[in-house]
């Protein structure tokens, strides 16, 4: 029987389509002659003139960042001149020189604030941001997602403008679980480690994606958004559990400097190696060479230490500590919390070793019940939040509203 002629661009049949271009080696249907002829014609006007796109200087990026995280003061610099690069890079004008695409690796323990640098750095410069797990990747033909539909999601918060989610960022978290599981040959196929890296190359290096506008699996029947990833910037995130003893072999300090640190204490020092990662560490981690290369530019996060969560509950623009006394503000009460307290915080949380999230956790343990209570209790003025509060659920101090004497 013979084989129904197919698009070489879109890989739909004759019968699906109403003209199929044939020529010595390939086919193109109707649809994909326009595309290209809109492709070729419009390409210039894909991006935003400069003039409608206000570009901070690295100084006024990292500033703004300062604003929302706390510490990781390297990172935020490398981030910083990262994304100006990036987009002078988009709107720069000169042909005699390309300039590749750089994109980002943010390497750090849970809830040091990946995440929000890179949802920060969206809200400044006012592209479509889109976060994606990396975790339910999985190869092409295989159950799970396609590694397209981390593209899809950016394009739906652009509202479904092409031209505007091509200059989008997009963070892609839990990189470090797309490692290969071994080094050894396996029988089955590493389609959910190893299989979506080689997936996400072309993506991350710039290529013409087919997108299916619903999600899921692609089908060759069905109509696709074209989006050009060659000017979207990726930014990857993960926590890479282990990568410190791979760092530190290499160093020849296993065990030894900064790899021990004393018992119960929680501080930076504990992971300096962040500040030493190189790529072919990565390899060794698991990262296929290929896809370590397209992600050149690598910034470490290092945790957070008791004074650094202290800071992170009262100094932020939407500190823990402003977001909780609104909520009793809107009560008319106002919340006091002393040093003692929101030290015993810090250190609850630190215990926990999950970071900044632990921080909301142990506020809303502790509040639970005075917030329950509280809209009951008209007379309350104030709330102080001491340290037995915290620690030992004891009642908090009130200061009631004093009463007029009647004349």
């Amino acid at each position: 029987m013979k084989r129904e002629s197919r698009c070489s661009f879109c890989d739909r049949p004759r019968s699906s389509v109403r003209k199929l271009v044939t020529g010595r080696s390939g086919n193109i249907c109707e649809d994909c002659v326009r595309l290209c002829s809109e492709l070729v014609r419009g390409s210039d006007k894909a991006r935003p003139p400069a003039k409608d796109f206000v570009l901070p200087m690295p100084a006024e990026i990292k500033a703004f960042l300062d604003d929302y995280v706390i510490g990781q003061e390297h990172a935020k610099k490398v981030l910083s001149v990262a994304v100006y690069n990036h987009y002078k890079r988009i709107f720069d004008e000169r042909t005699d020189v390309e300039l590749e695409k750089s994109n980002v690796l943010l390497i750090g323990p849970t809830g040091v604030g990946k995440t929000l640098l890179a949802e920060t750095l969206a809200r400044l410069l006012k592209v479509p941001f889109s976060i994606s797990d990396a975790t339910p990747l999985t190869e092409a033909g295989y159950v799970g997602e396609d590694v397209e539909n981390i593209l899809l999601r950016l394009i739906q918060v652009a509202n479904g403008d092409i031209a505007t989610a091509e200059i989008g960022i997009v963070y892609l978290d839990e990189v470090d679980k797309l490692s290969r599981k071994s080094d050894s040959p396996s029988i089955t196929r590493d389609v959910s480690g190893e299989g979506v890296q080689q997936a996400l190359l072309k993506i991350l290096e710039g290529t013409m994606a087919n997108v299916p506008p619903q999600g899921g699996r692609k089908h060759p029947e069905q109509q696709y958004l074209q989006i050009n990833t060659k000017n979207i910037l990726f930014l990857c995130g993960g926590t890479f559990h282990g990568l410190d003893k791979i760092v530190g072999k290499r160093l020849q300090q296993a065990g030894m400097g900064f790899l021990s640190h004393p018992k119960g204490k929680n501080d930076v020092e504990k992971d300096a190696y962040i500040d030493h990662i190189e790529p072919d560490d990565l390899v060794k981690y698991g990262l296929i060479p290929e896809f370590a290369g397209r992600l050149p530019i690598i910034a470490g996060m290092h945790s957070l230490s008791k004074s650094a969560l202290i800071d992170i509950l009262t100094k932020p623009r939407n500190a823990l500590l402003r977001q909780f006394s609104r909520y009793f503000e809107l009560e008319n009460v106002r919340l006091t919390f002393v040093p003692e307290a929101l030290a015993a915080v810090a250190e609850i949380a630190l215990a926990r070793d999950t970071g900044a999230r632990g921080l909301r956790a142990v506020m809303e343990n502790s509040l639970l019940d005075i917030m329950f209570h509280l809209p009951n209790q008209s007379q309350i003025a104030e709330c102080i939040i001491t340290e037995d509060v915290i620690k030992h659920k004891a009642l908090p101090h009130y200061v009631t509203v004093r009463k007029k004497k009647k004349a």
